[in-house]
């Protein structure tokens, strides 16, 4: 006998791995030239130099037990401590290391805030269109995942799908700026927004309700675009975060949770982060990892590649005729599907090894996803085939 649900998440691919091993297998048979593989989010700028010569040095000068040794389970002083000395210098919030939990990536940051937040009848809201995994994981922790339909206009927050959403149950809502898949930046408007329903909502239930800041790709913004940083606008704000985008390192796993001193139930709040980390086994980030980004913190990514992608393939995109809402950060773009009919696109695109996730695991239909953190020259041979594609959906 085993977990029946676990066997079943395991048995349904992710699709964007799925169309992303494919892309590697015909890269084997046919060579990378011949496939264009916009599927996975993987950076494609390296790490500021300051991360390998961080790493280089600790191996070098400190202790090898040390550098390779436990930390405590809820993360190492020093990147805590650089982590709240961050946050009060850039958006002026009191935190304190007490307030940060070092986490293994921002999935499990993810995971362990919706085990935290888990009731009886706990319900965690999604905004369309919202990274799949969300789902997954909010039904897996054994609350309810309710779906408010997305804004296609420009891709912030439905506010009246909100309030109907948002019921007595409802522990939290996710909030994804900048947003994968669509690139866009919730305007402090739209936050503003989604504050004051909550805040109404909270108040009439007689509990918090809680937005949780997915934030990954907060230092990817073009054109002096604002990221607003939420709990300074909603103070029952957890922050879920990760550097693998900011400083290119997906594959070190190292990310936090920031619970501000001032959101409801706070202390208790981190200690059922921490417990619920604990007992999922992510706990004691990697010690190495957490020393470098300690000594990184401030260190922002080299956007310049990005942006010189984001702007040819939008331009090349519309001028072949397809719609799109001009992304602002992350590295996507969320493109409406010429004649409508997504997997027949999705099927005519890999039929030229022209890889892209369909929209429907992001909630909203009739799009696809493109991650341009990919190399110049792949999306100059990649045009002219997305205007093959286009001419045959017409």
């Amino acid at each position: 006998m085993f977990n029946r649900q676990a066997y079943e998440m395991g048995a349904a691919p992710n699709q964007i791995r799925q169309i992303f091993e494919y892309g590697r297998q015909q890269a084997k048979l046919l060579g990378p030239d011949k496939v264009y593989d916009f599927s996975l989010g993987n950076p494609s700028i390296p790490a500021p130099d300051k991360v390998n010569r961080s790493i280089h040095q600790l191996l070098d000068t400190e202790s090898s037990i040390r550098i390779h040794g436990y930390t405590s389970g809820v993360g190492g002083d020093p990147l805590r401590e650089a982590v709240a000395a961050n946050l009060f210098e850039r958006f002026g919030v009191k935190a304190r290391m007490e307030n940060v939990f070092i986490s293994c990536g921002a999935a499990p940051a993810l995971q362990a805030v919706l085990v935290a937040l888990r009731t009886e009848k706990s319900e965690i809201i999604g905004i369309a269109p919202y990274f799949m995994e969300y789902k997954a994981f909010t039904e897996a922790n054994g609350s309810r995942f309710v779906l408010v339909p997305a804004d296609p206009e420009k891709f912030q927050v439905n506010i009246p799908a909100l309030a109907a959403a948002v019921n007595e149950n409802t522990q939290a809502v996710i909030l994804n700026s900048p947003n994968n898949p669509s690139g866009a930046i919730l305007t402090e408007e739209t936050i503003r927004a989604v504050a004051a329903l909550l805040t109404e909502r909270a108040s009439q239930y007689g509990h918090p309700i809680y937005i949780i800041a997915d934030e990954p790709y907060r230092e990817l913004a073009y054109d002096g675009a604002k990221v607003t940083f939420i709990p300074t606008i909603y103070r029952d704000t957890i922050v879920c975060y990760s550097w693998s985008k900011s400083l290119s390192m997906p594959g070190e796993r190292i990310g936090y949770v920031y619970v501000p001193e001032e959101a409801a139930d706070s202390h208790e709040l981190f200690l059922a982060v921490a417990g619920a980390a604990r007992a999922s086994g992510h706990i004691c980030a990697p010690s190495l990892i957490q020393r470098a980004v300690a000594e990184c913190i401030d260190c922002m990514p080299d956007l310049k590649a990005y942006d010189v992608n984001r702007k040819l393939l939008y331009h090349g995109l519309t001028e072949i005729g397809y719609e799109c809402v001009k992304p602002d950060g992350a590295f996507y773009l969320f493109v409406k599907t010429p004649g409508g009919d997504n997997s027949v696109f999705c099927e005519k695109a890999k039929a030229r090894n022209l890889l892209v996730v369909p929209s429907e695991p992001f909630g909203v239909e009739g799009y696809f996803r493109l991650g341009y953190c990919v190399s110049k020259e792949m999306i100059e041979r990649a045009l002219p085939v997305f205007r093959e594609v286009f001419e045959e959906m017409r």
